[in-house]
């Protein structure tokens, strides 16, 4: 992809491998960040790292280099594009308990997941009217694209997938003869523990997305596509398109929700405060937080700075 100036390099990342003492590697991944000068979040856990960067081109080889020094990951696949300005104001390290919360503890993805399905064979699979396509996203990444034909949970975190399926499995099973399961997300990490969630209830033929929706978005082009819509993203760009071109949509500050035309259009939103699916369900006096809040971010943009209580997209 061409790099135009300003430009900043954005990679997501995950790798699920063993961490003994993540603890431990938390301050010398965070110190080379900040020397290199690079901003994001990464998550760390005894399962593995998770999570997306930007910076320079150099800075971002640095922290790739040492990434890939630890344990399990010199193998690390990204996924990478570019960003007219910073999609991040500042660096984060992270420990959790999971690198993507699902919460069911005895799921481990480096045991078994399912079939890895390239982006140029997605759609031939998708296609197969014995395919059940699934949707392992969170209700609201939902609402502003998908892929024609799939199921949508209307979960509104993915540890909620677990008990949709138990509930819904057999009338999924029973719409087909021969049923096979395809399952995607946005960058692939939460398809490889729904996936290993899924064959650990007893289902062999599954599959998923390799590299998720943002690889097919760069790989497949329009004409062949079948997506609709935009992907939502956990930075500051808050959506991207095929060839991973940045959305229209904005961001909520207060709900961290992605917001369109016509939501920027209702008179329930508010700018940096509420928008029309938060609206209702903030308090005045939070209401009032994030009016403050706001007003220090603009006076913040106009010195030209970055207001320290800016709020992010938040990860899931």
């Amino acid at each position: 992809m061409t790099q135009t100036a300003p430009s900043f390099r954005v990679v997501a990342l995950y790798r699920f491998t063993p961490f003994a003492d993540p603890a431990a590697l938390r301050g010398p991944l965070l110190d080379c960040c900040l020397t290199a000068g690079v901003r994001g979040t990464l998550l760390l856990a005894r399962e593995g790292i998770n999570g997306t960067i930007a910076g320079p081109d150099a800075g971002i080889e640095a922290v790739l280099a040492h990434v890939r020094g630890l344990p399990g990951c010199a193998a690390i696949e990204v996924k990478e594009s570019w960003a007219g300005e910073w999609p991040f104001q500042r660096m984060k390290v992270r420990l959790k308990r999971e690198i993507v919360t699902m919460g069911q503890p005895d799921i481990d993805p480096l045991k078994e997941v399912g079939h890895y399905v390239a982006p140029e064979d997605w759609n031939a699979l998708i296609d197969d009217p014995e395919t059940i396509l699934i949707d392992t996203r969170n209700d609201y990444e939902v609402a502003v694209g998908t892929f024609r034909g799939a199921i949508d949970p209307e979960t509104a975190h993915f540890r909620d997938f677990p008990a949709w399926f138990r509930a819904r499995r057999e009338a999924l099973l029973a719409e087909r003869k021969t049923p096979k399961i395809a399952m995607f997300c946005t960058g692939g990490i939460r398809c490889e523990k729904a996936t290993a969630f899924v064959k650990a209830e007893g289902i062999e033929d599954v599959f998923h997305l390799q590299g998720g929706i943002l690889k097919y978005l760069e790989t497949i082009p329009p004409e062949e596509s079948r997506w609709d819509g935009d992907c939502f993203v956990f930075d500051e760009r808050v959506t991207v398109r095929h060839g991973l071109m940045p959305g229209d949509y904005d961001l909520c500050r207060a709900c961290r929700r992605p917001i369109d035309a016509a939501d920027r259009a209702s008179p329930l939103y508010h700018p940096g405060v509420s928008c029309p699916a938060c609206h209702d369900t903030r308090s005045a006096a939070q209401k009032a937080r994030y009016a403050q809040r706001e007003h220090q971010t603009r006076l913040a943009a106009q010195r030209g700075e970055t207001h320290i209580g800016q709020v992010k997209a938040k990860k899931s």
